[in-house]
């Protein structure tokens, strides 16, 4: 039997440039207003076509059951939706941070139904696959939309949004933070209502942006308190998402790589550019 043939897809991280928690529905899901850029930082999914209908994960995650690994449920559920017979081998290589905030686990999902609508020549619509990716997260949608965008809702509601160039010093303060955690402890008196207009305004300065989980994870965390606080002797930092990462927006690769050869000595990070659109926007129409 022939060695299968793998095909290397790219997953990027993902920031939230702010942040804002505008309530909660019945249901125990939080109401969002975030923006969403994807950044040149990725974990890589290979990926290998099977005759057989079998779904095979090749690199489980140390005590991560391969059948809930985000990757092996995409596969399966567009193989159910599609009724498809064709399976896939996944291996993957990380290199995102695991509960840092950057969407690691949700980018490596949608790159598995972007990748996989095409090899398994189903060609389903954008709109398909990002319905199908919300029903492995609320992270997921974008990842398929493929743009920068607005999101409302849960974060699934995406409108596209232009940004302008920029570099980021991302830090991770080595802890990981539980979403459902966060949530818990948010308090809802600080619910806040901002709205397109005054979101489109707060981006022209990084000194007016928030993250409304930002105090609940430093008071949590007092790591992710440190580096926001190291962070801030050269900008306004922001943590992405609900933790744990810290990022500084720069605008310029040079000032970028000043800043983290400063904090770099201390904490471990990267650099990265921030991106327009997805490296797999051609995969679905």
């Amino acid at each position: 039997m022939s060695s299968p043939v793998f095909q290397d897809f790219p997953a990027p991280a993902k920031l939230n440039l702010l942040l804002h928690v505008v309530g909660k529905r019945s249901d125990g899901y939080h109401l969002l207003e975030t923006v969403f850029r994807f950044i040149d930082f990725s974990d890589t999914v290979s990926l290998a076509l099977r005759d057989d209908g079998c779904i095979v994960l090749e690199t489980p995650i140390a005590g991560v059951d391969p059948e809930q690994d985000l990757t092996v449920r995409a596969a399966r559920l567009l193989q159910a939706h599609a009724q498809c017979g064709l399976g896939v081998a996944i291996r993957l290589d990380k290199k995102i941070p695991m509960g840092g905030g950057l969407g690691g686990g949700s980018s490596d999902a949608a790159t598995v139904l972007l990748a996989l609508n095409r090899m398994w020549g189903l060609n389903l619509p954008r709109v398909a696959l990002q319905e199908l990716g919300l029903k492995l997260g609320a992270d997921v949608p974008v990842f398929i939309f493929g743009r920068s965008a607005l999101a409302t809702g849960v974060g699934e509601k995406l409108n596209e949004i232009k940004l302008k160039p920029a570099w980021y010093v991302v830090i991770h303060p080595q802890v990981q933070v539980p979403t459902g955690k966060v949530f818990q402890n948010f308090s809802h008196e600080v619910l806040t209502e901002i709205g397109g207009v005054g979101i489109m305004r707060i981006l022209e300065t990084t000194q007016q942006r928030r993250n409304d989980l930002q105090n609940v994870v430093s008071n949590m965390y007092p790591a992710v308190n440190e580096v926001l606080t190291e962070l801030r002797k050269y900008g306004s930092p922001l943590m992405t998402g609900s933790g744990s990462c810290v990022f500084l927006e720069c605008q310029s690769k040079d000032e970028a790589d000043k800043v983290y050869q400063a904090v770099s000595i201390k904490y471990k990070g990267f650099l990265a550019k921030g991106l327009d659109v997805h490296p797999l926007i051609d995969s679905a129409e």
